[in-house]
């Protein structure tokens, strides 16, 4: 299975600045085989802007969130047939962002991958721990009750998900979890995984703290990272492609 590297832009972007980010991936690209799966993730103003600029090119897309709602009076939601309708492979659901900013709970985010699946569309399920949560010795006890609403609401399609891992405190601070801290969570989303689905092996469980053109090949080295999600690295061409190419 090769890795999977995507990007998470967050409310980053213009259309200027996109079509120059994105021309200048797809030039670094050109005459080779990504060395990994490529996804990027954008506000979803700007999705109908990456199918236009990605369709038939090595890169898919993807949203950063979908609604739990098929469709109705849910004003400024966007549903899952909306981004279907935009191309979009992908959905990030329980970015620790919006859990946070938003209240987003365990259920809601079940709720989210559900839609999501349900329509054709892989939900990028994120899971991880505060500062306080991970002092306090709870790392474990956290992700593995986010990650079980979603295996409970999904059910037997728990090997069609993708997980991110995101330790709270190592997002945009530039503090990284060690690869052996990673590692660690890692085997225990794997084998709450192996628990639910014959298929665990089908799961890619991304690395999703501060992940960049640095540290990426020892994250990526370790034996059940099987990617990223990338944020701030993913808003500039030659250190997102370096990632890329650290997963070889």
């Amino acid at each position: 299975m090769k890795k999977l590297i995507a990007g998470n832009w967050k409310m980053n972007g213009s259309l200027a600045a996109n079509e120059a980010l994105v021309k200048a991936m797809l030039d670094g690209l050109q005459g080779s085989e990504p060395a990994a799966d490529m996804a990027l993730c954008a506000p979803a103003p700007y999705l109908a802007q990456l199918q236009s600029l990605l369709q038939g090119s090595p890169v898919a897309w993807g949203a950063q969130d979908v609604s739990a709602h098929e469709q109705g009076a849910y004003t400024g939601e966007v549903s899952v047939a909306m981004l279907k309708d935009f191309g979009c492979r992908y959905a990030i659901v329980g970015h620790s962002e919006r859990r946070q900013y938003h209240g987003e709970t365990d259920a809601l985010v079940a709720a989210k991958a559900q839609r999501a699946l349900a329509a054709g569309v892989t939900p990028i399920v994120c899971v991880g721990e505060t500062l306080d949560e991970r002092e306090a010795g709870q790392t474990e006890v956290v992700i593995k009750r986010q990650l079980a609403a979603v295996i409970h609401t999904v059910a037997h399609c728990i090997s069609e998900i993708v997980v991110a891992y995101e330790p709270v405190w190592a997002i945009g601070t530039g503090k990284t979890a060690t690869p052996e801290m990673a590692q660690q969570v890692h085997a225990v989303l794997r084998a709450q995984l192996s628990a639910a689905t014959q298929h665990p092996e089908r799961v890619h469980i991304l690395y999703g703290g501060s992940m960049n053109a640095a540290n990426a090949a020892s994250l990526l080295a370790q034996p059940d990272i099987d990617g990223g999600l990338i944020g701030g690295a993913s808003l500039k061409a030659a250190d997102f492609l370096q990632i890329v190419a650290a997963a070889r």
